[in-house]
């Protein structure tokens, strides 16, 4: 079925450049471990960046980072409790692509 698809260029469809790019875009951020290893959590429950630091044993410093980075690739939602600031997962068929490629690691 594939093999006919591409053998057939009046079949083809081609992807728009700006989803090219943004797909791009979402593979480079999911490419470094402590953002997937944040991500991860974040799939499993709300966190606050202390939260992280001590789960992760890494630096307050270099989570906010990368929670920055991550809130900007839209990849992660804040939302505000007093003065703590509480990190969820923003949008789940990023995470269901990480579970997927989990599976696909972990199957032997």
């Amino acid at each position: 079925m594939w093999r006919d698809v591409f053998l057939h260029k009046s079949q083809h469809h081609f992807l728009e450049e700006l989803t090219v790019e943004e797909v791009s875009r979402t593979f480079k951020a999911l490419s470094d471990p402590t953002r997937i290893k944040i991500l991860y959590l974040l799939s499993q429950e709300e966190c606050n960046v202390n939260h992280i630091a001590e789960v992760l044993d890494i630096s307050q410093s270099a989570v906010s980072h990368q929670l920055s980075f991550l809130k900007s690739h839209r990849l992660v939602k804040s939302r505000r409790e007093g003065k703590t600031i509480y990190y969820s997962c923003d949008d789940e068929h990023v995470i269901e692509l990480l579970q997927m490629t989990i599976d696909h690691i972990e199957h032997k």
